[in-house]
């Protein structure tokens, strides 16, 4: 059984700058994007520890596993030999020099998911807020 959260937003900037963004640690803990805290460095290999506002008093332990810059990026975490898996996946597409999409899935899968899925919270507000603030911040920014 398989879970998912998504949602997709339309922004006047260039994929470059909205990646930019998104893989900037700094921008996650400053922006009003729902997220409390990112802790770590967001590159393919490397570990972050990402707290939502939905339950700021747990982190979730993530691996980046996959990065096509300046287009796609997976986020996983979960339990061990795959009982319960949690898989972001983060993706810029360019339509134009000047406009891009922004869509964001997280994806629940493993034996254990049904159960688990069912005491955690609603994430589509927080995935929206999220993409409202990408949106904001990356057509108020400017490329220099």
């Amino acid at each position: 059984m398989t879970t998912t959260t998504s949602t997709s937003t339309a922004i006047d900037a260039p994929a470059g700058r909205v990646w930019r963004l998104l893989t900037d640690a700094a921008w996650w803990n400053r922006a009003d994007n729902g997220v409390v805290d990112v802790a770590g460095t967001i590159r393919e290999g490397q570990r972050v520890k990402l707290v939502s506002e939905l339950n700021p008093q747990r982190g979730f332990k993530l691996k980046v596993v996959d990065v096509d810059p300046p287009r796609s990026m997976t986020w996983s975490g979960g339990m061990p030999v795959g009982l319960f898996t949690g898989r972001r996946t983060f993706q810029v597409e360019p339509d134009g020099p000047e406009r891009c999409t922004f869509t964001m899935a997280e994806d629940f899968t493993g034996p254990l998911a049904p159960l688990i899925t069912r005491s955690l919270p609603d994430f589509q507000d927080s995935f929206d807020q999220f993409a409202a603030a990408l949106k904001a911040d990356g057509e108020a920014a400017r490329d220099d």
